[in-house]
């Protein structure tokens, strides 16, 4: 099993930026979904059956995937404001 991690942040979004993704049905900031699958595929999977995310969006990110063979640091996030 891995974890899927998908980040996208529209906090610098500018009109220069048409082509930037939209993974989340609903309209946000800063949208973050973390799923624990064996494959991409089927983290993509569980994430169509939610409904909330878009799928051909997250296609075009690369999720960090994590291995769940040995300790690590999972997620960290600092935000500077």
């Amino acid at each position: 099993m891995h974890l899927f991690i998908w980040r996208h942040s529209k906090h610098f979004s500018s009109w220069s930026m048409l082509d930037e993704p939209h993974i989340r049905q609903e309209n946000y900031l800063q949208a973050d979904v973390v799923v624990l699958a064996s494959s991409q595929e089927d983290a993509l999977a569980l994430l169509a059956l939610n409904g909330d995310w878009q799928i051909d969006e997250l296609r075009r990110l690369q999720p960090e995937i994590i291995p769940l063979d040995a300790p690590r640091i999972v997620i960290s996030h600092v935000d500077g404001r």
